[in-house]
């Protein structure tokens, strides 16, 4: 038998395409790019001033004693998300199968509240008025305060919530065809059990070719069959 043959034992197994795999890669770092984008805009809206309050600001008011609220102040669990939703996306590259999915929606409802606590953060005025009272030693200047919103925070905040949940929804959906932790020690030449047998099957065949009285290191198949033609 030729060894140029493609049936003969010195053809090997055409290797599987890395297309895929190269996909399934890209497409699991753009999700991570998309879930720490959400939850770093989430952090960072989270410690900017989002409202600042003018305290006894008005005809029967005395000096203006105006309060900055960071968006920690407004909806103190912003952070506390943002950093929760880092570490779930983290978990998603060490789990597989329906635990990804589990995760993902952890992602998911993650992102729906830090949407719902950035809307109801800034409404209304009056909690507003109330959380710069607790800053300052001003009281009794809620009749007369006055609100200045940054919005650009609070909807920072939303599209992080947005992102988050994206994120998620994608990791529920995809997150299955993704790679994981794993794969980098399993990739080339498969898996370790893959490797293990086909060492256990080369080792059988030279043992079998000694009994035969058969040196292995003479030559393949074809040349040990030629010569006994």
């Amino acid at each position: 038998m030729s060894p140029a043959d493609p049936g003969g034992p010195t053809a090997t197994a055409a290797a599987p395409a890395p297309g895929p795999a190269r996909s399934a890669r890209r497409a699991l770092l753009v999700w991570l790019a998309l879930a720490a984008a959400g939850a770093v805009l989430t952090l960072a809206a989270s410690g900017r001033t989002w409202a600042t309050v003018a305290l006894g600001a008005g005809p029967a008011g005395g000096r203006a004693a105006p309060v900055p609220l960071s968006g920690g102040d407004i909806a103190p669990v912003l952070s506390p998300l943002a950093l929760a939703a880092l570490a779930a996306a983290v978990a998603v590259l060490a789990t597989r199968g329906a635990w990804r999915r589990v995760v993902g929606a952890v992602i998911a409802l993650i992102g729906l509240a830090v949407a719902a606590s950035a809307l109801r953060g800034v409404t209304p005025s009056s909690r507003l008025v109330a959380l710069a009272e607790e800053h300052t030693s001003v009281t009794g200047a809620a009749a007369h305060a006055a609100v200045a919103y940054s919005w650009a925070w609070p909807v920072a905040a939303v599209a992080g919530g947005a992102l988050l949940l994206a994120a998620g929804a994608l990791a529920v959906a995809r997150g299955a065809r993704w790679p994981g932790m794993s794969d980098r020690y399993e990739r080339p030449g498969g898996s370790t059990a893959g490797r293990a047998e086909r060492a256990g099957r080369e080792e059988r065949s030279l043992w079998d070719a000694l009994d035969q009285g058969v040196d292995p290191t003479e030559g393949g198949p074809g040349e040990r069959d030629g010569g006994r033609g």
